[in-house]
């Protein structure tokens, strides 16, 4: 039997009984929906060996090819698998820590990522510090064989379910913004946490403030060396553009068969838009899997933000006057959640703005401040 063919049997298999209900559910936008019984899928997913796929099998996974992984996110979108609640720990950390962390790292963490017993959630971004990261202030100082972390993130996707978080917190004051950073591992269940939970334009919260109070973790918590960490980022956001991407458009193409199902023949042109833009999207995504530069990445961006946000656009557009009306408790409709969320996809994640100044850096040779 082939993959694809074990996959696909799997699915229709599995999304089926108490997991019926998650069929087409969660991902950006939509992560508050069925939370606990995705945590079961996840354990599911875990238990069957689809998690960490194209890890190494040295580390638990299946070294599955690109390929491989690509006819796995298509079985699973056309199964109307829901959004993953692991995918954090899966595509960014894990990756990570293959590329950058120590036999002892991967030996502690891959395992329980493999198995959805542990969630992660990303520390990067703060209140003075979103898409410029190298001015990030959180703070850690090694006290004997903790470090002790201060400070505050912002727009911490998962933080509320997570268990650990990786975070780009400032080791050395004195040294330069990107030579005084380092790239540590925290456990989130912990008296020095607190999350707080951001209630969105769409009356949701799957983003989070998170704040740091002499919260600690072990001294070899750390990947890379202190003062390694912008080189761990940089290749950790590379990552997120990378496959996991391919995960990312599983949510893209629901949404936009449900735009098309609701659409009259008079959006034509524009639908057949959103859906060559769709494959562009993919195809970028295919052709730059394996590669790692910040170019590629912010390329990447630019490209799934701008189209998601259209699509969004579109949504309100197809749906017509009624666009405009919620429901009883401003009660939102797929199309208005759609359109609300998108608003913030050429900001988060890293602005519009700042991947112009990265291509036009790498393309044109460094520009003049």
């Amino acid at each position: 039997m082939s993959l694809r063919a074990e996959i696909r049997d799997w699915l229709a298999a599995n999304l089926t009984g108490e997991f019926a209900p998650l069929v087409g559910t969660g991902g950006p936008g939509r992560e508050h929906e069925h939370v606990e019984l995705r945590r079961l899928w996840e354990r599911r997913l875990g238990e069957a060996g689809w998690i960490g796929l194209g890890w190494p099998t040295e580390h638990g996974g299946r070294s599955a090819s690109v390929a491989e992984q690509v006819e796995f996110f298509e079985e699973y979108a056309r199964a109307g698998g829901p959004g993953r609640l692991s995918h954090i720990g899966e595509y960014l950390l894990a990756p990570t820590l293959i590329a950058y962390g120590t036999g002892e790292q991967r030996r502690r963490f891959l395992p329980p990522i493999a198995r959805a017993e542990e969630l992660w959630c990303q520390g990067y971004s703060e209140p003075g510090a979103g898409s410029d990261l190298a001015a990030v202030q959180t703070k850690a100082v090694l006290d004997g064989d903790v470090w002790r972390v201060t400070g505050q993130k912002v727009w911490t996707s998962l933080a509320h379910i997570a268990d650990w978080c990786f975070a780009l917190v400032r080791t050395d004051p004195a040294a330069p913004r990107h030579r005084g950073l380092s790239y540590l591992l925290i456990p989130m269940d912990q008296p020095g946490i607190e999350v707080r939970p951001i209630v969105q334009i769409t009356g949701t919260s799957e983003f989070n403030e998170v704040f740091f109070d002499g919260a600690v973790t072990a001294a070899d918590n750390i990947v890379g060396a202190p003062g390694d960490g912008w080189k761990v980022a940089t290749g950790t956001l590379a990552f997120e553009r990378g496959i996991a991407t391919l995960g990312q458009q599983i949510g893209f193409a629901r949404e936009l068969e449900e735009v098309i199902a609701a659409a009259d023949p008079a959006f034509a042109d524009r639908i057949v838009d959103a859906w060559i833009g769709l494959q562009v999207l993919r195809h970028h995504a295919l052709r730059t899997l394996g590669t790692v530069s910040a170019l590629g990445a912010s390329v990447s961006k630019l490209l799934w933000a701008s189209w998601h946000q259209r699509l969004g656009e579109l949504a309100m557009d197809v749906t017509g006057p009624a666009a405009t009306l919620t429901g009883e408790n401003y009660e939102l409709s797929p199309a208005q959640q759609l359109f609300l969320f998108t608003r913030a996809d050429t900001i988060y994640g890293g602005s519009d703005e700042i991947q112009r100044t990265i291509v036009a850096d790498q393309v044109l040779g460094r520009l003049p401040r």
